[in-house]
């Protein structure tokens, strides 16, 4: 019984390596939506060399303006869902199969993609996630045509929520008083 057990247990153990396809396919799809974002980029800059073109009129800059602006914030959306994607992989990484030794040892690396519990690559997802909304918002606060009042009070009161939500994030993250 004792060998039976302890065979059942080494499979319950290794079965953890299922996660080794999760951690490869969060990686490709991080290097993807980045292989996106960068080509979106090349295309921004392209569109852009026209801008200086004295020929073109106040109001097609305007719209190139507006558009590229929008543009810009869909490419920090794209690196930032990379980036998220990325964090998801190497903590999966960490949380099952193995530490990333080089990480640990290397003085410059970020503390970001060091990942020691579950609740902290929640944490840290969330965080990125965060930034991805805010975004988002902001893409979609440049395309608003503010019309009444109430159109107005309603972009403050979501420019105040970001506020309030980046101001509790940074708040959960000091140290608790008397904690040193």
């Amino acid at each position: 019984m004792k060998m039976f057990e302890m065979l059942f247990e080494g499979a319950i153990w290794r079965s953890r390596y299922i996660v080794i396809f999760a951690v490869i396919s969060s990686m490709i799809a991080s290097f993807a939506i980045f292989y996106m974002a960068t080509v979106d980029v090349v295309y921004l800059v392209s569109h852009l060399i026209h801008y200086a073109d004295p020929d073109m009129t106040m109001a097609a800059r305007k719209a190139l303006h507006e558009e590229s602006i929008t543009h810009v914030v869909e490419v920090v959306d794209g690196y930032l869902l990379a980036t998220v994607m990325l964090i998801f992989s190497l903590g999966l990484y960490e949380l099952f199969i193995s530490d990333i030794d080089e990480a640990k040892g290397e003085a410059r690396s970020s503390r970001i993609l060091v990942i020691e519990s579950l609740d902290d690559l929640k944490a840290r997802l969330a965080k990125v996630i965060l930034m991805v909304l805010i975004v988002t918002l902001f893409q979609e606060a440049v395309k608003i045509k503010i019309e009444t009042p109430l159109d107005l009070l309603y972009l403050g009161g979501a420019i105040a929520l970001v506020g309030l939500s980046l101001y509790l994030t940074r708040a959960s993250e000091s140290p608790q008083r008397g904690e040193h």
